[in-house]
C-alpha cells in the first residue's frame, strides 16, 4: 500500500504540476520525438489514469477489498508502461525514472506473490 499512495501522491501531483505550471520548468523541447506538443496531455493523463489508478488501488487495499490487488496490478503495470514510456520518448533516464520504474515493479511482484502466480516468490500461507 505505501507504493500505491507514494506513486498516486506523486501521479497526481506531478500531472497537476505540469498542467498548471506549463510542464514544471521543463523545456518543450523534451517533446520534440513524443507525440505531444504541449505539457497537457501527458500531465491529464499522469494524474488521471497514472494516478487515478493508484488512487484506487491504495483505497481499496486500505479498505480490503477483494479487487484491490487486481487494481494494485494494473496501477503497478500503468506505471511501468508510464515510465518506459517516458524513457523511450524524452531520452530521459534519472533517479526519479528508476524510483518509479521500481516502484511499479515492485507493486507487480507483491501481487504476484500474494496471489501465488510466481512459484519462486514467497508468500503468505494459512494455517
Amino acid at each position: 500500500m505505501v507504493a500505491s499512495v507514494f506513486n498516486a501522491v506523486s501521479a497526481v501531483g506531478g500531472g497537476i504540476g505540469m498542467v498548471v505550471a506549463h510542464g514544471l520548468s521543463m523545456p518543450l523541447s523534451l517533446l520534440t520525438d513524443s507525440p505531444f506538443s504541449t505539457f497537457l496531455l501527458p500531465g491529464l493523463i499522469l494524474a488521471l489514469v497514472v494516478g487515478g489508478t493508484q488512487t484506487a488501488a491504495a483505497v481499496l487495499l486500505l479498505r480490503r477489498r477483494t479487487s484491490a490487488l487486481v487494481w494494485s496490478a494494473v496501477a503497478g503495470f500503468g506505471m511501468v508502461i508510464w515510465i518506459v514510456a517516458e524513457v523511450g520518448y524524452l531520452h530521459v533516464l534519472g533517479w526519479a525514472q528508476m524510483i518509479y520504474l521500481v516502484t511499479g515493479l515492485g507493486q507487480l511482484v507483491l501481487v504476484f506473490s500474494l496471489l501465488g502466480i510466481v512459484a519462486w516468490l514467497p508468500r503468505k500461507t494459512t494455517g
